[in-house]
């Protein structure tokens, strides 16, 4: 049952790659050359990685069913992963 969380898990995370990689495109295009358009941002991604799991947070809790019994472990997992990705923004603004 874990190595479905993780790969659901992982799976949110891959669907964002591609968004985070066409953004990055697109900012790399139409920013000064070697500036992001958003220089303040360092880690955009994680970011949208961090809203994604998040919007899947959300979906789970109102879904209509409990994924086959999925559900809590999920939502445990959703948390562990975002409390993670935000200590890892902290540590890297020391």
């Amino acid at each position: 049952m874990k190595k479905k969380i993780i790969l659901i898990t992982g799976l949110v995370l891959l669907g964002v790659i591609p968004l985070a990689w066409n953004s990055l495109q697109a900012q790399t295009n139409t920013a000064t050359p070697g500036k992001a358009l958003h220089a303040h941002e360092r880690h955009p991604a994680i970011r949208r990685a961090m809203m994604a799991l998040r919007e899947a947070k959300v979906e789970m809790e109102h879904a209509d069913h409990d994924f086959g019994g999925h559900r809590k472990e999920a939502l445990e997992q959703c948390d562990k992963a975002l409390a993670q990705l935000k200590l890892a923004l902290e540590f890297d603004k020391k």
